[in-house]
């Protein structure tokens, strides 16, 4: 599509005044050909693959951004979930290749490394109960590496005793990071239904079924969109969702020109364009604004899951539109922590824990970068992962946790976490015991609407 005078001037617009940026290029790359019966083998073929794939990735994403004057935030890797990798492995070993990933983090100078993780939504093996007890050595011993796992699907139903698994790995997570503020668990989400090719941390894996290796672009401009809205101040419903629509195929063409770029200097194929409205600290770049600016006084109260839906299909709608690959979450993120207008109505009352999680059942992903007092029950978490699996699983979408009992805080403490984590004030949950229910472990069948075949 060619380029004409006001495209251009609109681009730099949204670069300079409205916070657009790249998010991410996140580098997918395989592991199964690093798979050996020795531990010690394997650990030093997944440090030798992902510095050679990745070896040109940092470098060549700082001078795109340089040339094309757009800011590329974050360079990543994700890998070939590691449970899948350990063929024999054992707790320690695994952590050995948490190690490992996080010397290959650290040689080729990407922010973080996803794809410590497992898919059980069914059921485990032996090798998966071996990894899911190395998590929160792994997790603790490492700067860059992060952790998934996937404990339902549409298809499958919700292993609760992976579930119940969950709520113990988070909270041994958190004492082992205690004196960071339990920053361990920024590190690890759990999804239901999650997606193969996402870009985004921590929930990022190379799936299974993908290729060798691949570019994968998540590209970010809630503050776009916010300035977009602004124009259309009073006007009807329809015209605020054609808008973000618009905007939205705006953003995503400027993802695909640097995403292809990419690829090709690379050598990699191109993957998928997920158009995330991410948000950031930064004020001006966030979902919460723009939920307030469709006429909502504080972001949480009464109509806030109709605006989030609004604007979560109208950003698929458009970014579709822009790229033949959309793929990823695509939609909008509601971190609390990453979030200004939500650290803002948390703070202010407007936003509860019960509230958020309702708009988790429209938004693109979950409960996502909150933090909870640190005797919280590991119950009470797994019930809470519980719920947000339940969300994802009936609707057929993706929906995850990520949340962090911060060792030491009480409701209404902050938690800073620095950089684009952000702070986030510790949310009151509800007092009242899930222990019997998550006790009972076993599998929550798969809702009717999953036999389509």
């Amino acid at each position: 599509m060619a380029l004409i005078a006001k495209d251009i001037i609109e681009t730099i617009q949204m670069i300079e005044k409205d916070n657009l940026d790249i998010r991410t290029t996140t580098m997918g790359i395989s592991l199964f050909d690093c798979i050996s019966h020795n531990p010690i083998i394997t650990a030093e073929r997944i440090y030798d693959k992902v510095t050679k794939k990745a070896s040109r990735l940092v470098k060549t994403a700082d001078e795109i951004g340089k040339e094309f004057g757009i800011p590329i935030i974050n360079k990543r890797i994700s890998v070939t979930p590691i449970a899948m990798v350990g063929s024999g492995a054992d707790r320690d070993d695994y952590v050995e290749f948490a190690f490992a990933l996080d010397r290959a983090a650290e040689e080729t100078g990407v922010d973080f490394i996803g794809g410590y993780s497992a898919l059980v939504q069914k059921g485990f093996t032996a090798t998966d109960l071996e990894f899911l007890a190395s998590i929160p050595q792994a997790l603790a011993q490492t700067q860059k590496v992060c952790s998934s796992i996937n404990v339902g699907s549409s298809k499958a139903g919700i292993n609760m005793d992976a579930v119940k698994m969950m709520g113990t790995i988070i909270k041994d997570t958190a004492y082992l990071t205690k004196e960071r503020d339990s920053i361990g668990c920024a590190k690890f989400v759990v999804f239901a239904n999650a997606v193969e090719d996402n870009p985004f941390m921590a929930g990022a894996f190379h799936g299974p079924g993908e290729p060798e290796a691949v570019i994968n672009v998540g590209v970010s401009g809630p503050g776009v969109v916010k300035s977009a809205l602004e124009k259309v101040e009073g006007m009807p419903i329809d015209v605020v969702a054609e808008t973000i629509k618009r905007t939205a195929f705006k953003i995503t063409r400027a993802g695909m020109l640097v995403g292809k770029e990419m690829s090709q200097r690379v050598n990699v194929p191109f993957g998928i364009m997920d158009l995330s409205l991410a948000p950031t600290p930064k004020v001006g770049d966030s979902v919460a604004e723009i939920l307030e600016i469709m006429g909502l006084e504080k972001c949480g109260t009464h109509g806030t899951t109709a605006a989030l839906a609004l604007l979560n299909d109208a950003v698929k709608k458009g970014g579709i539109m822009a790229s033949s690959h959309v793929g990823g979450l695509s939609g909008a993120f509601i971190p609390v922590s990453e979030d200004a207008g939500m650290i803002d109505a948390v703070i202010n009352g407007a936003l509860t824990f019960d509230k958020l999680e309702a708009m988790t059942s429209v938004c693109s992903v979950g409960i996502d970068m909150v933090a909870v007092s640190g005797d919280v029950s590991a119950s009470t978490l797994s019930a809470i992962i519980a719920d947000e699996a339940a969300i994802g699983v009936i609707n057929n979408k993706t929906t995850a946790v990520r949340i962090i009992p911060a060792y030491g805080k009480k409701v209404g403490d902050i938690v800073n976490f620095g950089g684009l984590l952000g702070s986030a004030p510790v949310m009151a949950i509800s007092e009242y015991s899930s222990e019997e229910f998550i006790a009972r472990g076993g599998r929550i069948p798969a809702p009717v609407h999953s036999f389509k075949n």
